[in-house]
């Protein structure tokens, strides 16, 4: 299984990747926004996008609601993850 880990921090990207790599999933794309996975996707065998809720360019919310209109992706699953606002100290 292919999988597309979708988040505009490199550090979440890169402890994302350990985490499924460390579950057995050694085939892992990255992006950085919802536009760059667009392009991963129709590109590569995606089967699986895992991505964050708040990016720039195109947010998670606006990625997986696009993929889901297109019937190209009708067999591709997507999971998102919302991260909270930081609070300053």
């Amino acid at each position: 299984m292919k999988i597309l880990v979708v988040d505009d921090s490199f550090t979440m990207r890169r402890i994302i990747v350990r985490i499924l790599s460390g579950l057995g999933h050694d085939e892992v794309v990255q992006a950085e926004d919802g536009i760059e996975a667009i392009t991963k996707i129709e590109s590569e065998d995606v089967d699986f996008v895992l991505t964050d809720w708040n990016m720039p360019n195109m947010s998670g919310l606006e990625l997986v609601m696009k993929l889901r209109a297109d019937d190209r992706y009708q067999k591709l699953r997507s999971s998102w993850s919302p991260r909270k606002p930081r609070r300053p100290m």
